[in-house]
């Protein structure tokens, strides 16, 4: 019916950040175990707030210990920046020396500080180097996934380019569909089916890769509609893996499409060109999302014209 509401799409878990899609409950306490994987996981931006937060925090407890005990030589005693200033200097070993400990308690305030200050650095400074050696893909994805005719059968196709412009070795291809189904006992659960490509390796991916897959009576796509697939909160996730010869490491991208970035009897526009003035080849990202009316064998994929199963009504 024309008024019929479609199902709402509800936000994939495997896009994004998981942790902020998912609410967990009675979980086992993990405490400070984790506590590394979890600023590893953060952003610069947090990272530099949190350091610059936890330098100025312990600045000023040892600061106010210095203060209590009084063991400063030169600094003000109603003076608190004085002390705490040189704590940033026993913090960052900097040591003008117009400063200095003069007592047995200002002494042992001092040797607790720079070992605190010791640790401090080096897990900053083992967090920035993971930070920056981690290595990263910048792939670029397009919006939608199409379906047309390719070589006269029907085709699903996604596009995908290196935006480095490097050369990924022995890029690999995964694609799998993830769907609420229904099993004989009542119970609803979620299936990954495997969806077998055309071409799942590449020797060398440069530029841009349209990956397919031929929709047959055995792909897990044959008779779908979007309404169904939207119905079955059904997700397309692609998986790709390669070494960056660059890097010299391993690198991976990820790209989940949800049921209502089909696009049948579609295709994608050409990016790929000649410059007519050096013969170099160009690549227009401006038109990397731009798709166009293509022809489509409806009733190959197990649908009418319509969009609607084959053989159904109307």
């Amino acid at each position: 019916m024309a008024d019929e509401k479609k199902p709402p799409v509800r936000p994939s878990i495997l896009s994004g950040d998981p942790r902020s899609r998912i609410r967990v409950i009675n979980a086992r306490p993990v405490g400070f175990s984790d506590v590394y994987y979890a600023l590893l996981r953060t952003t610069w931006t947090r990272l530099m707030l949190l350091v610059v937060a936890s330098v100025l925090l312990l600045n000023s407890v040892f600061g106010a210990l210095y203060w209590f005990s009084g063991g400063v030589a030169t600094a003000r005693p109603d003076s608190f920046w004085d002390h705490f200033f040189f704590s940033v200097q026993t913090f960052g070993t900097i040591g003008f020396g117009n400063m200095y400990p003069q007592t047995d308690g200002a002494e042992v305030v001092m040797t607790i500080e720079s070992i605190v200050s010791l640790l401090l650095n080096a897990l900053v400074t083992g967090l920035a180097f993971a930070k920056f050696a981690r290595p990263s893909s910048r792939t670029l994805w397009a919006k939608n996934i199409v379906i047309s005719n390719r070589d006269e059968h029907p085709t699903l196709m996604c596009r995908l380019a290196n935006e480095r412009i490097n050369n990924i070795v022995e890029a690999n291809m995964r694609c799998a569909i993830i769907r609420a189904e229904v099993t004989k006992e009542g119970e609803r659960v979620r299936k990954v089916t495997d969806v077998h490509l055309v071409r799942s390796t590449t020797p060398s991916f440069i530029l841009s890769w349209t990956v397919m897959h031929k929709i047959t009576p055995e792909s897990p796509l044959y008779g779908c509609t979007v309404e169904q697939l939207i119905k079955q909160d059904a997700q397309l996730v692609f998986t790709m893996t390669g070494l960056d010869e660059t890097l010299g490491q391993v690198i991976h991208a990820r790209c989940v499409y949800p049921a209502s970035a089909f696009l049948y009897g579609a295709r994608y526009d050409d990016i790929l060109g000649q410059s007519p003035e050096d013969g170099r080849t160009v690549l227009d990202y401006g038109r990397f999302d731009t798709t166009f009316p293509a022809a489509l064998d409806w009733e190959r994929i197990g649908l009418s014209r319509t969009g609607a199963p084959a053989g159904a009504a109307g």
